[in-house]
């Protein structure tokens, strides 16, 4: 059987059980998305869908297009991800500029859609709407909601002084060490585990899963970080 790209491999040997994937991809953004109902005491104006797109449309640039060129330059290793840093740090970007729960899902929504447009092709869809969605995008959502909507501690005074500037700085870099780590974490268990056997019929060797989440952890830790403080100064430079 199958459909659209997608050989529903769901007994190779290894791989993660569908019953658990799909419980997480239910039960996660309802529980998310529900508490930031809550939260939401706005919704999306014109402003953020615009930040949202050119996000996504930057994110693509970035990825299939400058970070081409500029992996020219280094051996491949996975300690190395150029593009995913990029892309990491563009959605970081816009999330300090909406701060609203739904902006991350909704940018790595953007970006998939580009990316099939331009790059990859239809294939394997939707399963990779949901998988972007719901693991990169619903973890900047859940930290925003965690935050109550001040990402990267954006609304502070000026006349602040310089020890409680201190503290934001680390409290900054906190949340974007949180949501690199978290990141690094889809791309392994979710994509290696589950999504590349059921679409693909690979094979699941989770010693390179293990591998693999360790060696992206330092780099997307690093990247969410520079995101996070980098967000927070242009959010405050136009206005927010």
């Amino acid at each position: 059987m199958g459909f659209n790209g997608i050989k529903f491999g769901t007994s190779i040997p290894g791989m993660l059980p569908w019953e658990i994937v799909v419980a997480y991809f239910i039960l996660a953004p309802l529980v998310v998305y529900g508490l930031g109902r809550r939260l939401a005491k706005s919704s999306f104006t014109t402003i953020d869908f615009v930040y949202i797109s050119i996000g996504g449309a930057f994110s693509v640039v970035w990825e299939f297009y400058v970070e081409s060129f500029i992996a020219m330059f280094f051996l491949s290793s996975p300690f190395l991800d150029i593009g995913f840093w990029g892309r990491l740090f563009i959605l970081l970007i816009v999330a300090s500029l909406v701060r609203k729960p739904g902006v991350g899902a909704m940018s790595l929504t953007i970006y998939t859609l580009l990316a099939d447009l331009f790059h990859y092709g239809f294939a394997g869809q939707p399963l990779y709407f949901i998988y972007e969605a719901f693991t990169y995008g619903l973890f900047i959502d859940a930290v925003i909601i965690a935050t109550r909507g001040n990402l990267f501690n954006i609304r502070y005074s000026d006349s602040n002084g310089t020890s409680l500037k201190t503290k934001r700085v680390v409290l900054i870099a906190i949340e974007g060490t949180i949501i690199g780590i978290l990141c690094a974490i889809p791309d392994p268990i979710f994509y290696l585990g589950f999504l590349n056997p059921l679409i693909n019929g690979a094979i699941v060797n989770w010693v390179t899963i293990q591998f693999d989440v360790l060696a992206f952890m330092p780099g997307d830790t690093i990247a969410g970080i520079l995101g996070a403080l980098s967000g927070q100064r242009v959010a405050r430079a136009v206005g927010h």
